[in-house]
């Protein structure tokens, strides 16, 4: 079954978001802590598929738990639960590692949606998704069936998103493709959120290949459409 962790303190909102997703077809585990979350966490031994993180959490907060379990798992979805008012807060979140964010108040309809692409999209993507096993691009070489990527034959760890991020462009090289174009590619055609996630994950990918993250020289700006690999 499809498992998901809640990191939520307000009872009543974590037991509102435990039904709809139980109702969805989750086995879902609640924590109303980070230090409890990490417990289960540890416990389930890398089965859940899904973390649903609370950024205001007593204790630990949310991007400091989000950070924490992305060192540990890099494919596990992350998704945050913030305010409409904590805009640095899921910037920050997004750099740690999370795959989305999920403004309160949001309806039953929206939070299954978003969890039912990141599940669907990014936690069961793997296996061979084109022609070819792999994707080379002068020094980097992305591997399809393994879903691993190597620079100078060096592993790089990429979350799933980043991964299928990645993919999209190097399978594109020297073409301009549109913030738009790449939220439906990466994200799902059905996806709620805003454009701005994939600046976010490009600077975040950016971080992980680029010599000079400030002057990218693989992923360029197309100023005022995307972004575009230059290999």
């Amino acid at each position: 079954m499809k498992k998901i962790l809640i990191v939520e303190d307000e009872a009543n909102i974590r037991e509102f978001v435990v039904i709809n997703l139980q109702r969805a077809g989750y086995e879902v585990l609640e924590a109303g802590s980070a230090e409890e979350a990490l417990e289960i966490y540890a416990a389930q031994k890398g089965s859940i598929d899904i973390a649903l993180l609370d950024i205001m959490l007593p204790g630990m907060d949310g991007v400091t738990l989000c950070r924490t379990i992305r060192k540990e798992d890099s494919d596990i979805g992350i998704i945050l639960l913030t305010a409409r008012t904590q805009e640095i807060d899921k910037v920050g979140g997004l750099m740690m590692g999370a795959d989305d964010y999920v403004t309160k108040p949001f309806s039953p309809s929206e939070l299954v949606a978003r969890v039912d692409a990141l599940y669907r999209r990014v936690v069961r993507s793997g296996g061979n998704s084109g022609f070819s096993e792999e994707l080379r691009s002068g020094s980097f070489v992305l591997n399809l069936r393994s879903r691993t990527l190597h620079h100078n034959e060096k592993q790089i760890d990429l979350t799933q998103v980043e991964f299928q991020l990645l993919e999209y462009l190097m399978s594109n090289p020297d073409t301009a493709l549109s913030r738009t174009g790449i939220l439906s590619r990466v994200w799902g055609e059905d996806y709620y959120g805003e454009e701005k996630i994939v600046d976010v994950n490009i600077r975040r990918l950016r971080m992980k290949i680029e010599e000079d993250p400030s002057n990218p020289r693989h992923i360029g700006t197309v100023w005022g459409f995307g972004y575009k690999w230059n290999g």
